[in-house]
């Protein structure tokens, strides 16, 4: 790559929990030859996925490479954190291949687009490509999140009513925004799944585009690394909902960080995750939970009631062993009052 050569990113969306830090640990411990660097986009203040990342650096990808922007959308703040973050990156020696940006799972794609056209940053960068990431089961139970079956079931039975909830309006802008669609947690979806899957993404598609059944983030970074889609270029192939907006807000959404004491019991603390998810529509619970008399930190991530947790690292020496989870759901179903009694008094915490 010569000096007066734009430096490619690629933009990796999708909703939550759909496997985009899976897929980028993946690409940054087989990078096909690329010095990668990559920019998280949080939803929440705890960097939950930022510390996955930086846990497998690799020479190709080092812990420096990686950079956070967390309580706030990187479109919402271009000039103070999104431009500074991408010179600092660029700025590297050795200046990296390829940037990654993982946008939070809450982001609409195409307003990020319009921020690589600051004359800042246009004649240095260019997009790569927009590569989106379904949850294969999500999409073929017709939910984009779990429980909003209620919410589907009162759509389809009254044309008088608005057909459209935040949610898939964020998954429609997504899958129409993107230049590759990844289907992921094909196994979980089985052969009928995907194939209806695949129905509901190819329905809503203002352009054929290809799909690929993804498992556990493994895929040739030959197929979605170095497509030279030019997408800042190209808006007007990528619909959004949001196109007569002057602006866009991420008012639907609302998060709340919980602090969380030892558990004796992992079991319990996925109980209480899997309760709060049916019982207060809550979308995302991810962070990290001290277990008693265990050295090694509790990873969480739950997308509605589906729970998945492993240990992912000792605690650092010095290292507080305080859990936190980020608490994430619609604007009317977060009470921060519930979720926290939900997630501490109906736990077995550790003896005070």
């Amino acid at each position: 790559m010569t000096d007066l050569a734009k430096l490619p990113v690629t933009v990796i969306t999708g909703f939550l929990g759909s496997g985009k830090t899976t897929l980028i640990r993946n690409l940054m411990q087989n990078p096909g030859g690329k010095r990668l660097a990559v920019i998280v986009n949080e939803f929440g203040d705890v960097g939950v996925d930022g510390d996955i990342l930086k846990s497998c650096a690799i020479p190709e990808c080092p812990a420096e490479n990686i950079l956070e922007l967390a309580n706030g959308c990187i479109c919402c703040t271009v000039a103070d954190d999104f431009i500074p973050t991408i010179e600092a990156l660029m700025a590297l020696d050795p200046r990296p291949d390829h940037i990654l940006i993982e946008t939070s799972g809450l982001a609409l794609p195409k307003p990020l687009l319009k921020a690589f056209d600051w004359p800042d940053i246009r004649s240095r960068i260019t997009v790569d490509g927009v590569i989106a990431l379904a949850d294969a089961e999500a999409v073929a139970a017709g939910r984009f999140a779990p429980n909003v079956a209620a919410v589907d079931a009162q759509r389809l039975a009254d044309d008088s009513i608005d057909h459209e909830t935040p949610l898939s309006e964020v998954f429609e802008d997504q899958i129409s925004c993107a230049d590759i669609i990844l289907l992921t947690k094909p196994d979980l979806a089985g052969p009928e799944g995907v194939a209806k899957a695949k129905a509901v993404i190819a329905a809503e598609l203002p352009r054929p585009l290809p799909v690929i059944e993804v498992a556990e983030g493994v895929v040739d970074p030959r197929i979605i690394l170095g497509l030279e889609a030019a997408a800042e270029d190209d808006m007007d192939a990528r619909p959004s909902h949001h196109d007569d907006h002057d602006d866009h807000e991420h008012d639907d959404f609302e998060s709340i960080v919980v602090e969380i004491p030892d558990q004796n019991d992992p079991a319990a603390l996925v109980a209480a995750i899997e309760g709060l998810a049916r019982d207060h529509n809550i979308l995302r619970v991810k962070g990290y939970v001290a277990i008693t008399g265990k050295p090694m930190r509790l990873l969480v991530q739950a997308v509605g009631a589906r729970v998945r947790h492993q240990y992912d690292r000792p605690w650092h020496a010095g290292e507080a062993r305080q859990g936190r989870l980020v608490v994430i759901a619609e604007h009317d179903d977060i009470n921060p009052e519930t979720i926290r009694a939900a997630l501490g008094s109906t736990l077995t915490t550790a003896a005070e």
